[in-house]
Formats: structure tokens, C-alpha cells, sequence
């Protein structure tokens, strides 16, 4: 029996070898549309009421400490939202102007000399101001760096960052190499996580944002960072963390 080549055999019935995939429902259609609109919107909603939100909650707390003839809602008709920002935004520059200066700084000892006197306040107050001092300091470089570690176990990695080397206390109870300190958030909530001290031969810096990261961590992988990100590849030389 002689067989018919593949290219010479006839089309099925029903079908025409110039057809093609038929273009989606109408219905999938509206459903795409759909859903194309709710990703532009949902940002922009999003972003409106977290914003609306913030000036709400600062023109609300700012107004209590204004007195109520000063307040503009009584000389315009309508209610002027961000001014308690505004009011926030000049307070806070105009501290800082006199925390810099001789008298303002003698003033600020002065408080925090009462302040040391107070069992409770004075924890509380000494505690708060290290935090906010390492966070918004110019020249740390705690929460500045990113970093990925071999953890939970071998060939598992975990993104941390770097914070800084262990002090004295510390040093003295660890190896005689270099070590540093990392912290490791948990997803989807990067504020709880892990703090340990590693050596700094297991860290692997990043070239990374921590806005990057924590985008990474809170959506579960779905936000990855830009494409120059180093990721872990068999066979690479890892970058060292350096401090």
C-alpha cells in the first residue's frame, strides 16, 4: 500500500487551511476591557485616598493647636484642605532651624535633662530618638543596603538589609572574622522579621533600593526590581558586603 505523503493528504472536512484562531467572544472582550480599566484606575484610586487620608489626618491634628479665629474655613466659603500640612511642614523646618542653632541646642539639652530625670519617659524618649536618628540620618547606612543570604538552608536564598557591624558587647563572643548584623523581613510584612549577626563573607550586596525591596517583599515577588538587580547564578562571584 502506498502512502500519501503528510503534505499531500487532503483537509479535514469542515475545516479550510486558510482559517485561522477565531478572536476572542464579545464577552471576552467586555471582560478584558474590564479588567484593563480596573488596573488604570485601581492605582489612581488607591493613590488619591492614601493621600486625601494623610492630609486629613495632619489638617485635622494641626487644627487643634490653632486657635479658631485663625483657622481660614472662616474668611473663605469653601473648606481649603492642606493647610495643616502646610502649617506641619513650616513647624517642623522652623525646629530644626533653631535645634541648629546654639540657643535652640542649649534648649534641647535643657528638655532632655528633665526629660533623663523621668523613669518611664526617659526610655521611651531615649529609644524613639536613636531609632528616628539612624533613620533619617544623612551619613548611616543602616536600611541603606540590600542584601540576600543562604537562608532558610543551603541554596535558599532570602533578601535581608544590612544594618551595621555587631559592637563591643557583641564582637567579643564572635568568631575573629568579620561580621555584620542583617535584618530579614518577613512577607507579606516587612516590619516583623528576623535580626541576626552573619559573616559578611555570606552577604551578598545587592545593587538595589530598599524601596525596591520592600516593593519586592510586600508583593510577594509580583513588583520585581529593575533589570540591573544581581540575581544568584551558579558559578558567579559574589559580591561581598562592605561596610
Amino acid at each position: 500500500m502506498t502512502k500519501m505523503p503528510p503534505d499531500k493528504l487532503p483537509p479535514l472536512q469542515g475545516t479550510s487551511p486558510a482559517s485561522g484562531p477565531k478572536g476572542p467572544s464579545l464577552g471576552g472582550r467586555i471582560r478584558n476591557w474590564f479588567l484593563a480599566g480596573v488596573i488604570v484606575a485601581g492605582p489612581l484610586a488607591t493613590t488619591a485616598y492614601i493621600v486625601w487620608w494623610f492630609v486629613d489626618t495632619i489638617d485635622g491634628s494641626v487644627k487643634r493647636l490653632v486657635p479658631v479665629r485663625f483657622w481660614p474655613d472662616n474668611f473663605l466659603p469653601f473648606q481649603l484642605p492642606g493647610l495643616g500640612v502646610v502649617f506641619a511642614f513650616l513647624g517642623l523646618t522652623l525646629l530644626g532651624f533653631l535645634a541648629a542653632n546654639l540657643a535652640g541646642r542649649s534648649l534641647i539639652r535643657l528638655g532632655e535633662a528633665t526629660l533623663a530625670r523621668m523613669p518611664v519617659v526617659r526610655s521611651i524618649y531615649k529609644s524613639a530618638k536613636q531609632i528616628f536618628e539612624t533613620a533619617f540620618s544623612q551619613s548611616g547606612a543602616t536600611f541603606r543596603k540590600v542584601g540576600m543570604i543562604e537562608y532558610p538552608g543551603e541554596g535558599r536564598w532570602s533578601i535581608v538589609f544590612i544594618c551595621t557591624p555587631p559592637g563591643a558587647i557583641f564582637a567579643g563572643h564572635l568568631s575573629d572574622e568579620e561580621h555584620i548584623s542583617v535584618f530579614l523581613p518577613c512577607t507579606p510584612n516587612p516590619t516583623t522579621g528576623f535580626y541576626f549577626f552573619l559573616p559578611s563573607r555570606d552577604v551578598i550586596e545587592l545593587p538595589i533600593s530598599p524601596d525596591e525591596a520592600v516593593k519586592l517583599i510586600v508583593s510577594c515577588g509580583v513588583i520585581q526590581p529593575d533589570t540591573r538587580a544581581v540575581v544568584a547564578e551558579p558559578g558567579r562571584k559574589r559580591e561581598r558586603a562592605s561596610v
